[in-house]
């Protein structure tokens, strides 16, 4: 189980995984939980795409893409702020240059197989552990994300829980929180699964 980073496509390769993880969020977003998202041509794109985020996807020993995520510096404006500010108390969220916001999480854990590690599904271990990695690696200590709080206990379980920045708030048919993970080398330690391998690219921001 591999994990890798993609920012810009460079090459023909990297083009097809991008198209590949959004299929998958098709089928998990459109298909699977029916959320009001634009799907297209059986692909899942909105606006925060256009803003050249990072997404760390999950790639199976066929290297087809089983998990992705979706990377944004907080201080570029974030989905919470302008999409879910229902989940943020006084609707704001208090930013800084080390918090990377992550968005459009999600695990094939159907075409993952059934690998799993303390009760949890390797794939997913390994989505959380390549966002730390990559968060650390790049010079960010916070990850702020939205989410459901099925997600919520699962991030408990495995060691990494959310601090929340509200309460929960009903969207449609999803029980829905915010809230922010530290990102440092000890949860990265306590996540990461035993198949766990990555390569992920440092950014020319100062590591500290």
């Amino acid at each position: 189980m591999r994990i890798v980073a993609i920012t810009k496509p460079k090459n023909e390769p990297e083009h097809c995984l991008i198209h590949e993880m959004q299929r998958l969020r098709a089928r998990v977003f459109c298909g699977r939980l029916a959320w009001n998202v634009p799907c297209t041509s059986g692909l899942e794109v909105d606006s925060f795409d256009e803003l050249n985020p990072t997404y760390i996807l999950c790639l199976d020993c066929s290297d087809a893409v089983i998990g992705c995520a979706r990377l944004l510096p907080a201080t570029n404006g974030t989905m919470l702020e302008k999409v879910f500010p229902q989940l943020l108390e006084n609707a704001h969220l208090r930013t800084h240059a080390r918090m990377i916001e992550s968005s459009r999480f999600c695990v094939d854990t159907k075409a993952a197989g059934k690998q799993q590690q303390a009760g949890l599904h390797t794939a997913t271990l390994a989505m959380f552990a390549g966002i730390v990695e990559w968060s650390i690696l790049n010079g960010y200590s916070e990850v702020v994300t939205a989410t459901d709080v099925r997600l919520e206990r699962i991030l408990r379980r495995a060691g990494w829980p959310l601090k929340r920045l509200g309460s929960p708030v009903q969207i449609n048919e999803t029980r829905s929180i915010a809230g922010v993970l530290p990102a440092n080398w000890e949860s990265f330690d306590r996540l990461r699964p035993g198949i766990y391998s990555s390569n992920l690219p440092i950014s020319k921001k100062e590591v500290v």
